[in-house]
């Protein structure tokens, strides 16, 4: 029986520990409720255990002949699973007998009358909180509310990993809204040099095949990170994020080739095709905003 009860405060304990681990949320969740219907169970099964094991022992003294009751009063644990002693058994015996084995009219123990009414009372209980008053979430909107979280945490990771980019492992972008994005930005930053179409100003035509530092995803990186102040190129590196600086040069390359009026005469050497595959696949749906 101290096995029994300590196997109980154990799981008790274990269950305020764990729910102290998770005091960052900010309700309680599916989670919880989960647990507490797992202690719940645990402990019934420890009782019946324990049921079945005073059983089997009164059915050991009866094989052996021994008739008298373990005890002359109920202990508690007798009271909890109502027992009877062997000497109580002719009171409740119904007169049944099928080949040896006698028919008792034992009450139902009070331990599962608690856990019947329990499972009522906890319906309720969750009925009223789940679908009353709504002060918890379902499953259905407790998983979009999971999905809605997830998707910040990938932002800023993706946000994070922006970061790491540099012109040893930058790759062409192909997202269109992304690229709308650049648009901007060169707009902002690159239209006053270049041109808006990218005819090219003060700085080259962005739009020929004839390129000054590069024409591959790298280069044009590269030189939009660290520029050429020997010919008035900003470096934005220090003012754009690594992933702003990705997205920037796509949008340059994306330019190539869409002939806008007034293009400035070429400048460079003449590059046929972008070392780049990935710039191939880079939509020109912006060239004309």
């Amino acid at each position: 029986m101290k096995r029994i009860i300590t196997l109980i405060l154990i799981i008790i304990i274990g269950n305020d520990a764990f729910a102290q681990a998770n005091t960052t949320h900010s309700s309680v969740g599916f989670h919880e409720v989960l647990i507490g219907i797992i202690i719940s169970l645990s402990i019934v099964m420890l009782l019946v255990v324990f049921t079945l094991q005073q059983v089997v022992l009164i059915l050991k003294r009866e094989a052996i002949g021994e008739t008298e009751p373990l005890i002359e009063e109920q202990s508690f644990w007798e009271k909890i699973l109502s027992l009877k002693p062997l000497a109580a058994e002719k009171d409740i015996d119904l007169g049944h007998d099928y080949d040896g084995i006698r028919e008792l009219n034992n009450p139902i123990p009070p331990w599962f009358n608690v856990l019947f009414y329990g499972t009522i009372i906890f319906g309720l209980a969750y009925l009223f909180i789940y679908h009353v008053v709504e002060m918890n979430p379902l499953q259905a909107a407790e998983y979009k509310n999971e999905l809605i979280a997830a998707e910040k945490q990938k932002e800023e990771y993706v946000k994070k990993m922006g970061n790491l980019i540099d012109e040893t492992n930058v790759t062409a972008i192909a997202d269109k809204t992304k690229l709308a994005l650049a648009h901007d930005i060169y707009m902002q930053k690159c239209a006053v040099c270049h041109g808006e179409k990218g005819e090219g100003k003060v700085g080259p035509n962005l739009t020929d095949e004839y390129w000054l530092h590069g024409a591959d995803i790298q280069s044009v990186f590269k030189t939009i990170k660290y520029g050429i102040p020997a010919k008035g190129m900003v470096a934005w590196g220090n003012s754009l994020k690594a992933i702003e600086m990705q997205e920037l040069a796509s949008y340059v390359l994306t330019l190539q080739g869409s002939n806008p009026p007034g293009a400035k005469e070429p400048q460079g050497e003449k590059v046929i095709t972008i070392t780049n595959t990935a710039v191939s696949d880079i939509t020109t749906v912006i060239r004309n905003q």
